[in-house]
């Protein structure tokens, strides 16, 4: 095999870019699944206190 070849294969290569794109893909999920359920207790905490506040009203 020439040096030709072998850049005309790796420049034709498209197996790494896919592994690349699920990377980021699997990355943006799984930041948006911790932004979801890191935020959830905070809700819940304010839930609670809304909760109180109309029980306390009524």
């Amino acid at each position: 095999m020439t040096l030709r070849t072998l850049i005309r294969k790796f420049r034709s290569d498209e197996g790494g870019a896919t592994a690349i794109e699920y990377g980021l893909i699997c990355g943006i999920i799984a930041t948006t699944l911790i932004g979801i359920f890191g935020t959830g207790t905070a809700l819940t905490g304010l839930y609670d206190v809304i909760a109180a506040i109309v029980s306390a009203m009524a």
